[in-house]
């Protein structure tokens, strides 16, 4: 059965972010069914997602996952499956924890098997709810559509940064551009706070220094890495070598981008356009949509971009003050957007 959370005593501050996200960016109509999805440590997000719901009037079932499955996930419970099937919105607002990625893999083939509108706030925090959940996103969309019309039509993309990053990709017209900007369609679910365009390169080449945040459970286990940066040696998108003075990390990082076969491949690259989010937080969701260029090695959202391999793994990777070449037209420097 699903849950209900208590409205009762709502933290306030959670209100603007939670309307932007069920109204703005998800726009949700009375006569909709919404599935939310969170888990104990993010209640109280998930109340304010629920009262606004409540507000507009429209059908919901929320799941605690706690309630239906032991952490970490090995699987996502069939329940909220099922219900998902009968929902035309959907929200993942919950922590991550390892070896749950499968988990949420199963969830968004039912997203995109039956075209939900998915809002995804992985690893969502207050202080997220109250900055990057609060850009206006209308101006995020605008801006995201003037940079994926202009990535299409190029070939290169390349990147420097004061700390060493020196990276080309390649860019193949067969593989698709996307943009997730927080305004969100059946087309393509999208992180909550939107606010990116990214596609899968045909191929990489450079140095990429993480001097940001690393992704997925290494994000909560080492936050904002700028003191002990990952530098990342890439060849024919694949890491060729890593190095940090952090060794803890320098392993873990290792040992995540060596669990199957493409994990060290270069599966996505993608610009931050989200002008809300001014800092690195230390928190993945948030950081990713800075602007500048992230990366990930792994799962290439095949299904989107229209790659033509997999991974079991994904793990997001950060830098700060970009400057960014489409093909030899400056669109970035510093960090800050020339478009």
């Amino acid at each position: 059965m699903p849950d209900r959370l208590s409205t009762d005593t709502l933290d306030q501050e959670l209100i603007p972010g939670a309307r932007n996200a069920i109204r703005g960016c998800l726009r949700l109509k009375p006569e909709e069914r919404i599935t939310i999805i969170t888990d104990e440590a993010t209640q109280e997000i998930a109340a304010a997602l629920q009262s606004e719901v409540e507000e507009i009037g429209a059908e919901h079932a929320v799941f605690v996952l706690e309630h239906h499955a032991l952490r970490p996930l090995t699987g996502m419970p069939s329940v909220i499956l099922e219900d998902l099937a009968t929902s035309q919105v959907s929200i993942f607002c919950a922590q991550t924890q390892r070896g749950e990625l499968g988990s949420r893999i199963q969830m968004t083939s039912v997203v995109n098997k039956h075209r939900l509108r998915h809002g995804h706030m992985v690893n969502i925090s207050r202080q997220i709810m109250l900055e990057g959940m609060r850009a206006d996103f209308l101006e995020v969309d605008a801006l995201s559509q003037r940079l994926v019309e202009r990535a299409r039509m190029t070939q290169k993309v390349s990147c420097q940064t004061p700390m060493g990053t020196d990276y080309v990709a390649e860019i193949s017209p067969k593989l698709k551009w996307l943009k997730t900007s927080g305004i969100i369609t059946q087309e393509k679910w999208g992180n909550l706070p939107g606010g990116e365009i990214f596609t899968s390169p045909l191929n990489s080449n450079g140095v990429f220094v993480v001097d940001g945040v690393v992704g997925d459970y290494l994000c909560q286990k080492y936050g904002d890495i700028q003191e002990t940066p990952l530098r990342i040696e890439i060849e024919n998108n694949r890491i060729r070598s890593l190095q940090c003075d952090n060794e803890v990390l320098l392993e873990e990082f290792r040992a995540y981008t060596s669990m199957d076969e493409n994990s060290n491949r270069v599966g996505e690259f993608a610009v931050g356009t989200n002008t809300a989010c001014t800092r690195v937080i230390g928190n993945i969701l948030q950081d990713e949509k800075i602007p500048g260029i992230h990366i990930a090695f792994g799962h290439p959202y095949a299904e989107h971009t229209g790659q033509n391999w997999i991974s079991k793994t994904h793990i997001d990777c950060v830098g700060r003050d970009f400057d960014i070449w489409f093909d030899d037209k400056k669109v970035m420097e510093a960090g800050k957007f020339l478009v």
